[in-house]
């Protein structure tokens, strides 16, 4: 396949539809990112290869337009000087010379051409290299996220079945018994001497403040 048709047929793809299509998106994105490098690659020698021979062309050209030239001033001499047999000659060798212009012409022309198309390819390759390297960029960006959700509700499932709320419903039952037991410890316990003359002493107070607030009542 030319380079011409490859490039063609790259440009000409609908990215999008084929990795729709495609069985594994990030493996045919990356096939085609690796193709489209090593495709724009060889246009880029391509089109050096053609800049180069396009020099070398005008190199000529400009030599065989110079040789013209000299002829031309030569058959002037030869018919200044009287010689139309040397004239002719080199009228002919001036035609040649003239021949050869034209066909480098040509192929100059050729060659313009060609770098006009192949520059025109670089850019629309380059183009079409850029959004599929941003595809990938998504595609990964999906996968990685895919994945991190994946581990996640491996995490959560894992958890809810690994005992963990067990255990926090076990650790609290041991909380609520320790506290109760703690209750138990002083549940039907003799009072000590100082806490009986306290209650009294509280009893005593209540009594007064009893006291105070009929006192209160009668005077009104």
């Amino acid at each position: 396949m030319g380079i011409f048709t490859r490039v063609r047929d790259i440009i000409s793809a609908n990215l999008n539809s084929m990795l729709d299509k495609a069985e594994d998106p990030e493996k045919l994105v990356k096939l085609m990112i690796r193709e489209m490098e090593d495709t724009l690659v060889e246009i880029k020698a391509s089109c050096a290869g053609t800049m180069a021979t396009k020099k070398k062309i005008e190199r000529e050209l400009d030599k065989a337009r110079e040789n013209a030239q000299t002829w031309g001033s030569k058959a002037q001499l030869a018919v200044d000087k009287g010689r139309e047999d040397l004239a002719r000659e080199a009228l002919v060798e001036r035609r040649r010379y003239q021949e050869r212009a034209d066909t480098l012409e040509q192929e100059r022309a050729q060659c313009d051409g060609l770098v006009d198309q192949y520059q025109s390819d670089i850019r629309q390759l380059e183009e079409k290299l850029n959004s599929a390297r941003e595809k990938q960029r998504m595609l990964v960006q999906r996968h990685t996220h895919v994945q991190n959700k994946m581990r996640a509700e491996r995490d959560i499932r894992k958890l809810d079945t690994s005992g963990a709320l067990q255990r926090f419903d076990s650790f609290e039952d041991r909380i609520e018994r320790m506290e109760a037991d703690a209750d138990l410890v002083n549940y039907g316990r003799k009072p000590t001497l100082d806490e009986e003359f306290n209650r009294l002493k509280g009893d005593e107070d209540i009594e007064k403040q009893l006291q105070a607030l009929k006192t209160s009542k009668g005077g009104q």
